[in-house]
């Protein structure tokens, strides 16, 4: 007890911090009991240190970072110095802090790629500036963190080729000096007003899914936007070319099944694409499809243009958005699915219009002229009677489409509803019987897993293969090239 009076005197008077005594004195007594030990072997001048190390490194914690007291005097306590004795507490509490982190760790906090190159030094600074694990680290100390290892900078990723230019935007194909992976450089003028701002590009870069195209960073400057995406070999339509148009009825499967776990994914965030096509569906060498060129414009209609002045192509556009419709939910990609079913089974567009009008009248020669049956609504609908198209009759979609099995009939059918409200929604769709025989594991994959992951899951060999590696030579034609940026919900 004389013992414990002593200690709690002196720290009395020194302590100079809002730390209370009894929250030390749990730490000295731990302390104390491993000196009694040392004290039953050696009773001699060991005695002596058993009172004044505990004071040592009771001064050392309390008084760590802060350098002189409110009276002028220096916190650390007479005697001895902290440099002096590194008590065993002391080093424990400050190696349980910075000793366990690796560079696992420091990707993991940040959300970094696996093989990231970290820079020369920075773990050790990391460990000394970042709090502890179990602590939420701040927003503003992230994009510190960030921005020193070479994120949000331009000298950071190496231009290789130009990959396309339109009015608002140049894309290149680059290198990452952090990975040393290949990216697509996709450069917006900020000049125009319809460019997307970074509030609403920074939605995009949270999308982390194994079917859709990353957003790896951000390089905002005075002129221009830099967007930095993952880079792919090819595109869905480059894919169904080098096929000659004839895919395994197999890979058209599991290309649909990634489709819709991609929209799924959004759209349970209330993201919207707006503008499926095979062009804006990316393909790896390992078969993983991906989405890209997501919204981002600020405009509230569905585009009319890209940033490369194009067309933007209206085949795969819904006929109730054709008509003018600006209600815009999540059925809007859903019609777009299904046009893609079709033509990756059959290897040919399915409503290849050229202008709305004769967009429309391929739709309704095939499906039947809407009425107030199949479409509620429909003969009020000011657009719709302007046109004023003839009677078609609807025709079986098996005669379209014979490769296609009667599950596989029945999903298409489903997908292409006139009333968008009546469009089955993607996660429903990936439940399908069409896609049973992938098994249940595809299921309760992880968002980040990819559907090879699964044992079993692996492409065919497509009848119409040309070639079995993807040609060096082959221009891009997805949408970093095209330049186009979409719209965002």
């Amino acid at each position: 007890m004389d013992r414990m009076k002593i200690i709690k005197r002196r720290l009395s008077m020194s302590l100079r911090s809002a730390r209370p005594v009894d929250d030390s004195l749990s730490e000295l007594a731990e302390q104390m009991a491993l000196d009694e030990a040392s004290t039953a072997r050696d009773n001699g001048e060991r005695c002596e240190q058993s009172y004044r190390c505990p004071l040592t490194v009771a001064s050392s914690i309390v008084h760590e970072n802060v350098k002189m007291g409110s009276d002028g005097e220096s916190d650390q306590a007479s005697g001895t110095s902290s440099d002096e004795v590194q008590s065993p507490v002391r080093v424990r509490m400050r190696n349980n802090h910075h000793r366990r982190i690796s560079n696992e760790d420091i990707n993991k906090r940040l959300s970094l790629p696996a093989d990231i190159r970290l820079p020369e030094g920075y773990l050790e600074k990391f460990a000394m500036n970042s709090p502890p694990f179990d602590k939420p680290m701040s927003r503003r100390l992230r994009r510190a963190s960030l921005s020193e290892i070479g994120f949000g900078k331009l000298e950071t990723y190496i231009k290789l080729d130009k990959l396309g230019e339109g009015t608002y935007a140049t894309v290149f194909k680059g290198r990452s000096k952090l990975t040393d992976n290949l990216v697509a450089l996709k450069e917006i003028r900020l000049e125009h007003e319809e460019v997307p701002c970074s509030a609403v590009v920074s939605l995009l870069k949270d999308l982390k899914h194994a079917n859709i195209v990353t957003l790896h960073d951000i390089i905002h400057t005075d002129k221009c936007l830099t967007l930095v995406f993952e880079y792919l070999e090819k595109d869905l339509k480059q894919y169904m070319d080098d096929c000659g148009s004839i895919m395994s009825v197999h890979n058209v499967k599991i290309f649909l099944f990634q489709l819709l776990r991609g929209l799924a994914y959004c759209h349970r965030r209330k993201v919207l694409h707006r503008d499926l096509k095979p062009q804006n569906l990316l393909i790896n060498e390992k078969g993983e499809l991906k989405l890209a060129d997501f919204g981002l414009a600020r405009a509230k209609s569905v585009p009319t243009k890209t940033y490369s002045n194009e067309v933007v192509t209206l085949w795969y556009r819904p006929p109730d958005v054709l008509l003018g419709s600006t209600e815009y939910s999540t059925p809007i990609d859903m019609w777009g699915v299904g046009c893609i079913f079709y033509e990756m089974i059959t290897g040919r567009p399915l409503f290849p219009g050229s202008t709305v009008e004769d967009e429309l009248h391929l739709i309704f020669r095939i499906l039947g002229t809407p009425t107030e049956e199949t479409w509620p609504g429909i003969t009020t609908s000011e657009e719709f009677k302007t046109y004023n198209f003839p009677r078609y009759h609807a025709e079986p979609l098996v005669n379209h489409a014979p490769r296609i099995d009667s599950d596989g009939h029945d999903l298409l059918s489903k997908l292409l509803q006139f009333e968008a409200k009546k469009r089955i929604l993607a996660e429903d769709a990936l439940r399908h019987a069409y896609f049973k025989c992938l098994g249940e594991q595809v299921q309760t994959l992880a968002d980040t897993a990819s559907i090879f992951s699964v044992k079993g899951i692996q492409l065919q060999k497509d009848p119409g293969k040309r070639s079995s590696v993807y040609p060096e030579s082959c221009k891009f034609s997805f949408k970093y090239c095209s330049t186009e940026t979409l719209m965002w919900p």
